[in-house]
């Protein structure tokens, strides 16, 4: 589904240095890292809404940059910090988003409004902060997309709409069809959903690997006489304590 290959991009204050990782057909991958990692960035770097200096993107077997429409069609997207217009109503917003993709599906639009309990004719000015991602949400899942890429997408969620929407990610790529690369800072979330792990700390790329696989690398962690496995969050809390890179 999904290959990144040696992404750097570079600013003034940070440097994102030659991220790879590959995600196969009906997997989900979480993208993990404090903030200011550069989670965010590679996101945008592969969806070339930031131009990378160097590094190559392919998507369905074709390189990303020759073919963005293309993909663009066959992927779906939700980004935090995302606002609408504030006074329209979601139905308003829906009929002019649907025009971008070939494969707009309103049935499944439809589902998905219910399974999120929005209201159509709720304004954007009314909407929680947590409605407004199953709006996007419902959005991105509503035209066929087989690769889904979401930063950050139970922010703002309460636990019952969090475990929801993680039972739908499951669901969607049982039949092998789809995939889904997210980026999150809740472990509790990857150790429900998650097959695969990238871990970036601090613009390099730590590790990307199957979740167990993942856990077992990361056992040098453990101190002296301590048992059973680390988890996903122990791992984290000790990688950034520790000047650690692999």
């Amino acid at each position: 589904m999904l290959v990144v290959e040696n992404i750097r991009k570079s600013y003034p204050k940070f440097t994102l240095e030659g991220v790879s990782f590959t995600l196969q057909p009906g997997r989900i991958m979480g993208l993990i890292g404090k903030n200011g990692a550069g989670k965010t960035t590679t996101l945008k770097c592969l969806l070339n809404l930031v131009r990378p200096d160097s590094g190559r993107v392919e998507m369905f077997g074709r390189d990303f940059r020759s073919n963005e429409e293309y993909c663009k069609q066959r992927i779906g997207v939700v980004f935090g910090g995302v606002d609408f217009y504030k006074h329209k109503k979601l139905a308003q917003i829906t009929a002019v988003t649907k025009r971008f993709y070939e494969h707009w599906d309103d049935q499944a639009y439809e589902s998905y409004l219910e399974m999120f309990e929005l209201d159509p004719e709720k304004r954007v000015n009314e909407l929680s902060s947590g409605m407004k991602v199953k709006y996007m949400v419902a959005a991105a899942l509503s035209h066929g997309a087989q690769l889904l890429i979401f930063d950050e997408p139970t922010s703002g969620l309460d636990p019952v709409s969090r475990d929801d929407l993680l039972v739908l990610f499951r669901q969607l790529v049982k039949d092998g069809q789809r995939s889904i690369l997210y980026s999150t800072h809740i472990t509790s979330d990857l150790d429900k959903c998650a097959d695969d792990i990238t871990y970036i700390k601090e613009g390099r790329l730590l590790r990307s690997a199957e979740k167990a696989e993942f856990i077992r690398s990361f056992q040098d962690l453990k101190e002296a006489g301590e048992q059973g496995e680390l988890t996903l969050e122990e791992i984290m809390i000790r990688t950034e304590r520790r000047s650690y890179h692999v």
